[in-house]
């Protein structure tokens, strides 16, 4: 049973799930509810890869973790939630457990009163037959949209052409839209250039991409050659505002499930002409994502543990956090983690941290500026 649920058996839009037992439940029965008639819109914005939770002890989802998770995010403003990103870690889940996430994150999301926000599923793997499984399993699971990586294992073997069919096969028999995913980090180096994600832009059942590699040069060009309506998204936080300065519709970044108010607001910046303060509120962001970029989601985990009581650890064989380390990433986090406070609390001139301005000038001045335009 998923730790921390208080029956002995819990039900979620029909579906009694008994722990594992509930990896053998047949999805299909489920596909009712999630048909592609009520998917919703992908709108511009930010929207963050959430992590999944495991119990401490067991390695065992921890389902209240993962809607408590989902709910924070909404809240705060976000656009969308992914589910089974490179911060979800889709790659220590069974197939059962990654339907388990999308399911429990949407219902979530519909009983706190977020039934419009979208959840976008990552659906990639080394075949492209499980790639179009796994879309199945996303729709039936509550999933409006599918994320694919590239298969990487096969490296030396793939042409262009055949990641250019894999994607479009993918894309015909997928029931829900998908989004191309370009993190060559997590698939040997495999980055598609921009003649590719363009090209592939043309299909139908293609609506966006997630570009990690950090080229804006390349975005620029895909979100210039693309279809009206195409979602080309940045895949970092530390670069916002050149996605949008190029033609971008907005983020995914792994930095929004930490400090998910500060990335909106940045974003809503940008987009009402205050250049000034989005540039000063990009340098604030970037300083944090850094945090995140070179500590992946074990840095993320450590950073919710610390500032919000929960986040466990990565499933083995993830490391666990040495003490020094914890500190360490509580201390570079401190800086966003003010800021964030800042907003919450309506970026009132009596919250602005001037007792912090000899450690944080730049937070400072951010701060006074934005409760003087408020």
């Amino acid at each position: 049973m998923p730790p921390h649920t208080n029956e002995s058996e819990m039900s979620v839009s029909g579906l009694s799930l008994q722990g594992e037992a509930s990896s053998l439940l047949t999805f299909s029965k489920y596909l009712g509810e999630y048909s592609s008639a009520h998917r919703r819109p992908l709108v511009a914005g930010t929207y963050a890869p959430t992590p999944v939770f495991f119990d401490t002890m067991t390695d065992e989802l921890d389902i209240p973790a993962i809607q408590k998770h989902a709910v924070r995010l909404a809240e705060a403003g976000l656009q969308g939630i992914v589910t089974q990103g490179s911060n979800g870690e889709a790659v220590h889940l069974s197939r059962s457990e990654r339907q388990l996430v999308t399911v429990v994150t949407r219902k979530a999301l519909d009983n706190a009163g977020y039934t419009q926000l979208p959840v976008i599923v990552g659906c990639g793997a080394q075949s492209t037959r499980e790639s179009i499984e796994l879309c199945r399993d996303a729709m039936a699971s509550g999933g409006d949209y599918a994320m694919i990586l590239p298969p990487s294992y096969y490296r030396s073997l793939y042409t262009g052409d055949a990641l250019v069919d894999f994607f479009r096969d993918v894309a015909t028999d997928s029931p829900i839209p998908i989004l191309i995913y370009n993190f060559p980090g997590a698939v040997g180096g495999i980055d598609l250039d921009s003649d590719v994600v363009s090209k592939l832009a043309r299909h139908p059942n293609i609506v966006g991409c997630k570009l990690t590699c950090g080229n804006t040069g390349k975005l620029a060009r895909v979100a210039a050659a693309a279809p009206p309506g195409f979602m080309t998204m940045g895949g970092s936080a530390d670069f916002t505002l050149q996605t949008l300065v190029v033609g971008g519709k907005g983020i995914i970044g792994g930095l929004a499930n930490i400090s998910p108010k500060s990335c909106v607001e940045l974003y809503n910046l940008h987009m009402a002409g205050k250049t000034e303060l989005a540039e000063k509120m990009q340098a604030v962001v970037a300083r944090g994502d850094w945090v995140v970029i070179k500590g992946g989601v074990v840095a993320t985990k450590s950073c919710l543990n610390s500032y919000f009581n929960y986040g466990g650890y990565g499933r083995k064989p993830l490391p666990r956090p040495t003490q020094q380390q914890i500190e360490d990433v509580k201390e570079e986090f401190e800086e966003l983690l003010l800021l964030e406070q800042f907003l919450l609390g309506g970026k009132n001139e009596k919250d602005i941290h001037f007792g912090r301005k000899k450690e944080f000038p730049q937070l400072v001045e951010l701060e006074q500026l934005l409760a003087a335009a408020t």
